[in-house]
């Protein structure tokens, strides 16, 4: 393992509580732990991750540190709902402070091939995010080809997504390293015409610290060097953040 690279990687991390138990106390507590997690040269994670109705809590418990706020939103995780309550719920997690929102795509319409209205749902929401980050969620374990992974990704960027994710890590497959490779190439090709970035988030079921450093050596071989750093690449992650942390301060 080198090293600094792993560092860089533990910086790209999005630290998850994403529990049915969440309550103010506990979100409280795991964002005082997040902060505690300190490696050497002053390296700590990318953002914290919590439900809408905690992101006043993590704001206020991540006052003074250069910790993001995250927020899933979107009628996460499955994403049924009607338009005007996804875009309600979006809106509210950024007048809390939300700096980043997670929403996930309509896979029911993916599925269904009605790609204008998948399209047009993300770019609504997009259009509500202001000032924060939004990152699409495909759930690549619920799509049945590296071909609709490819659509999805595609769609996603089109209507606005700053960056693409793999999972919600609810469902039956979390991230895996194929459908994470199409996701990258369609990046990387949106880049070559297009000219803007957009950025890559891996998760569900990433727990090893040599799971995360797939994902990012993938990214990196992909994507070039520079890409692995907190502005255009994550990794979702609850109990890794600890074994990482552990791993890179013995």
């Amino acid at each position: 393992m080198e090293r600094n690279f792993a560092k860089r990687v533990f910086s790209c991390i999005d630290n998850t509580t994403l529990n049915a138990t969440d309550n103010v106390a506990s979100v409280e507590a795991f964002c005082r732990r997040t902060l505690e997690m300190v490696l050497p040269g002053n390296v700590n994670v990318a953002a914290v991750c919590v439900y809408p109705n905690f992101v006043k809590t993590a704001v206020d418990a991540l006052k003074g540190s250069n910790i993001k706020v995250a927020s899933v939103a979107g009628a996460f995780p499955h994403g049924q709902l009607p338009l005007r309550l996804k875009v309600e719920e979006v809106h509210q997690a950024v007048e809390d402070g939300a700096d980043e929102v997670d929403i996930v795509i309509n896979r029911g319409l993916l599925l269904a091939g009605e790609y204008n209205a998948v399209l047009d749902e993300v770019a609504v929401m997009k259009a509500v995010c202001s000032r924060a980050t939004l990152k699409v969620i495909l759930e690549t374990g619920e799509l049945p080809s590296p071909e609709l992974i490819r659509k999805a990704a595609g769609l996603a960027i089109e209507g606005g997504a700053d960056f693409i994710k793999t999972s919600t890590g609810k469902g039956g497959v979390g991230a895996t390293l194929e459908a994470a490779e199409v996701m990258l190439q369609t990046i990387n090709n949106y880049v070559k015409i297009c000219k803007k970035i957009i950025g890559f988030k891996a998760a569900g079921g990433i727990r090893k610290p040599e799971d995360a450093l797939a994902y990012a050596e993938l990214a990196k071989k992909i994507m070039g060097e520079g890409f692995v750093n907190n502005q255009t690449f994550r990794i979702g992650a609850s109990s890794l953040t600890e074994s990482m942390f552990s791993l890179l301060t013995f």
